[in-house]
């Protein structure tokens, strides 16, 4: 009777354990990094960073790419939501939710500018060098009091061009007021908007499409009858835009730099799974 239960007492300690082993990881964090300490990057933007839903495929966000730019010591949660300002993000308490996970040495990627822009919605609009900055500043202040490094990522430019096929500035001061911040708090700009405008002058007005939502009628099933779509991005435009960021990470030496799985230049620096220069 007795050797009854000790076998069965131990039959029920090893399946206890394996109930344990095979416990999801809830997080995402062990998928990726193993279980060891990860530097995070937190991106708080608006839709033309945010990851896009399924129903709006192909449609997609430069923050859903920038994961693979990295190793395994690096993660990115993607925080960023579609309509949403420097304002609204803040007072929607969507930056407060980045502050509660947010440890020392983690990152915080802010681009704001698209939705700060409209002057018919006081629950979004900001002015450049008063409350965009001021909002701005909150984002700055809550990162470094956590311990985390802030990054300003000026707003990426829309699919404009004049008659004679020059790419057209659509966001007016609100770059500048970034960059100004960034300046006067020491913080570091990546300044999207110039890099992604100079992107759009190479490639024209036509190739362009390609990077944006152009579909025709009957090319994709979630817009059975097409869309012209000048500020959000195809996936491919938004991988894009990503390797412009990238970019700017390095011309800024960023420490998240060392990092990087390969350049935005195109040649490989690091296999990600061995670490090992290739």
């Amino acid at each position: 009777m007795r050797r009854k239960k000790a076998a069965f007492l131990c039959l029920a300690v090893i399946a206890a354990s394996v109930a344990l082993i095979a416990q999801p990881d809830t997080d995402g964090k062990a998928s990726k990094t193993g279980g060891r300490a990860v530097i995070t990057i937190y991106l708080a933007g608006d839709s033309t960073v945010a990851a896009a839903p399924r129903s709006r495929a192909p449609r997609a966000g430069w923050g859903e790419m920038l994961d693979d730019w990295f190793d395994d010591n690096v993660m990115v949660k993607n925080m960023a939501a579609s309509g949403r300002s420097a304002k609204s993000f803040v007072e929607e308490g969507r930056l407060s939710r980045i502050l509660r996970e947010m440890k020392k040495g983690d990152y915080l990627f802010i681009q704001f500018g698209h939705n700060d822009e409209k002057a018919n919605d006081p629950a979004r609009y900001t002015e450049p060098f008063t409350s965009y900055q001021a909002y701005l500043q909150q984002y700055i202040d809550s990162a470094r009091a956590k311990g985390a490094i802030p990054v300003l990522i000026t707003p990426v430019e829309r699919r404009r061009f004049s008659a004679d096929g020059r790419a057209l500035d659509s966001h007016g001061r609100y770059p500048a007021a970034m960059k100004a911040l960034g300046k006067h708090e020491r913080v570091p700009v990546v300044d999207l908007t110039t890099k992604s405008k100079q992107r759009f002058e190479q490639l024209g007005p036509e190739r362009t499409k390609r990077w944006f939502l152009w579909l025709e009628p009957g090319e994709h099933p979630n817009y059975p009858e097409g869309i012209k779509d000048n500020t959000h991005f195809h996936e491919r435009g938004a991988k894009e835009i990503a390797r412009l960021v990238v970019e700017g990470i390095v011309e800024l030496n960023l420490p998240l730099r060392r990092h990087l799985i390969r350049s935005p230049k195109r040649e490989p620096i690091r296999d990600r799974l061995s670490g090992e220069t290739p």
